[in-house]
């Protein structure tokens, strides 16, 4: 018998495809076509592949066309995107039991759609939990290949965040701009829907414009104090704090004198920072941000909560334990 069991088959009188799932005799086996079961005589069903193949080369079979007629071609961009930068999602689609397309998983680009050149680190989470870390370099007017993920994972939150520079550093400009998505399940068929009906090949989510310049702290003129009576002291340089999305609270970060310092002195030195950073955030109109506090007493977790349960811009807050945050991270929500 030239068929076995999983074979693909074409039925003749219907040109219909289907798969052999029983043999029954030397004359007859059982089919399924679109969920459909029943038997047919080997007369009747045939290969599928010279189908496939005559039909391929009569649809490239294109007519002559003579140079004077020949139009010309319009360039036609590989991502759907204007200018600023973007991580575009590239559907692969598979074939399901029924014989119709279903996305297998996502192949994601970062696209630099700017004149700029930028160095770049990558993360995806889910539900809270480091999943893939990469870091390299965007040229101008080019993409990236990050890596590919399940349609599935889709499923578990994930959180695609990037901490950008640029790859020429110039004062003018921030010394790192930071900036996430978190697209939802429901956010991504729309996305699918609106692909296939403009039958473009991918879909795209901004993640900035331009890259922003440097801020600098807006000095007060103490001139008119000088000038009341008031004693004027110079004080040292200071800078506002550039946005993050993630903020790293161990006490080894914030000073390099921390192993003099008493355990009040550090908690003190922990939350400002911690108020520096919430402050920062807000100003930027950030979605969210991590606080790293670790594990340890506990004391300095219990105090973060007790002022984020305070402040009125809060819309939620989350304990998070992963490695990566040294077991110990607060997720706020604004």
């Amino acid at each position: 018998m030239k068929y076995q069991v999983g074979d693909k088959i074409l039925i003749l009188h219907t040109d219909e495809e289907g798969e052999v799932i029983d043999i029954i005799n030397d004359k007859m086996v059982m089919v399924s076509v679109r969920g459909v079961k029943f038997p047919i005589y080997l007369d009747q069903i045939d290969f599928p592949y010279f189908k496939r193949f005559s039909q391929k080369k009569f649809e490239d079979k294109k007519p002559k066309q003579f140079i004077d007629n020949i139009k010309k071609e319009k360039s036609s961009a590989k991502y759907k995107v204007t200018e600023g930068v973007w991580i575009s999602f590239l559907p692969v689609f598979d074939k399901d039991v029924f014989d119709d397309d279903i996305v297998e998983k996502f192949r994601l680009h970062l696209v630099n759609q700017s004149n700029t050149a930028y160095r770049f680190i990558y993360t995806v989470w889910y539900d809270g939990r480091l999943d893939f870390e990469l870091e390299n370099e965007v040229p101008a007017l080019s993409d990236f290949y990050l890596h590919d993920i399940s349609f599935e994972a889709l499923n578990d939150a994930p959180r695609f965040s990037f901490e950008f520079s640029l790859s020429k550093p110039d004062k003018k400009k921030a010394e790192y701009f930071e900036t996430f998505i978190k697209p939802k399940g429901k956010q991504v068929f729309k996305q699918l829907e609106e692909m296939r009906l403009k039958q473009e090949a991918t879909f795209s989510y901004r993640l900035f414009d331009t890259y922003p310049d440097r801020v600098e702290e807006e000095k007060p003129d103490l001139s008119k104090l000088s000038k009341a009576g008031f004693k004027v002291h110079a004080s040292g340089k200071t800078s506002v704090i550039p946005p993050r999305t993630v903020v790293d609270l161990h006490i080894e970060k914030l000073t390099d004198n921390w192993q003099k310092m008493s355990n009040a002195e550090k908690l003190d030195l922990q939350l400002k920072t911690f108020e520096q950073h919430y402050d920062a955030a807000l100003q930027h109109h950030q979605a969210m941000i991590i606080i790293i506090h670790g594990v340890g007493t506990g004391k300095l977790r219990e105090e973060i909560h007790e002022l984020l349960r305070l402040k009125k811009e809060v819309k939620s807050f989350v304990n998070q334990f992963h490695p990566s945050f040294g077991y110990g991270a607060t997720e706020i929500y604004f």
